[in-house]
Formats: C-alpha cells, sequence, structure tokens
C-alpha cells in the first residue's frame, strides 16, 4: 500500500476516481483563543496491490501536542477491488471536518492508520493573529 496523497485543505471531491483538492495548508490561524476554525476537509488517496484486495480498516487522529484526541477518531471500512488487467487499485477518502474547536496556540497533528500502522502524519500549527492583523484571503 502507497500514500499517494495526505492533505488538510479548504475542500476536497472525489470525481469517478479523480481526487480534486483546493487550498491545501498546514497553519491555521485564529483571531482569538480558545477558538474554532470553520470547516476543511483531509484529502486521502491510497494505491494498493492486487495482492492487497480485500477489506482494510482506516483511522484518522486529529491530536494536540500531547497526543490526546481534540475531535473524536474518524474509522472506517474499505473494500479494495480490482478492475480486469489492473496491477493497482486506489481508493480516495475525504473526510469534512466542521468547526474543529482549538483550546490553545501550538503544533498539533494528524495522524493516518491503515490496519493499524501508521501510513502519514501532518503537521498543523494553530497560532492567535496580533491586534489588528488582517486574516489570510480564503
Amino acid at each position: 500500500m502507497n500514500l499517494e496523497a495526505f492533505l488538510l485543505c479548504d475542500a476536497a471531491t472525489d470525481s469517478h476516481g479523480k481526487l480534486n483538492v483546493l487550498g491545501a495548508f498546514d497553519r491555521i490561524l485564529l483571531t482569538a483563543l480558545p477558538g474554532v476554525h470553520g470547516n476543511c476537509a483531509v484529502a486521502i488517496r491510497l494505491r494498493f496491490e492486487r495482492m492487497e484486495a480485500g477489506p482494510h480498516v482506516f483511522e484518522v487522529h486529529f491530536v494536540d501536542q500531547d497526543g490526546k484526541d481534540i475531535i473524536d477518531p474518524l474509522s472506517g471500512n474499505m473494500q479494495v477491488r480490482f478492475g480486469d488487467g489492473l496491477s493497482s487499485a486506489v481508493i480516495n477518502l475525504i473526510l469534512n471536518l466542521v468547526r474543529v474547536r482549538f483550546e490553545y496556540a501550538g503544533e498539533y497533528q494528524i495522524d493516518l492508520r491503515v490496519d493499524g500502522e501508521t501510513l502519514g502524519v501532518l503537521p498543523v500549527s494553530v497560532k492567535q493573529m496580533a491586534p489588528g492583523q488582517t486574516p489570510p484571503a480564503g
């Protein structure tokens, strides 16, 4: 199994197997802390070899610097299937996050596990904007 994409982004869609990603980022600026970040998504693209056909379980944890989950872990089952003549198969996962609350500025991370094995770690930095600072566009 190969992790081809693992991104925190403004939005993502899957269109007939194509992963479409808008606005990948790793920093969140908030006007006040504790604070809430509106909407974003975690976009994941996994490639499987033919011998990996069948069921797999994924887990995504969004944790603070102490390893404590800041949202409930996201998990689910995937069924990897192959078309005729294909040597590999792709699964796109899109996890929409709404109103994620951050208690303090600092370093956070998003961990991806498949079948109990960590496949990827996304660092996320949360900062409070200085008084009078203009929020970034978007």
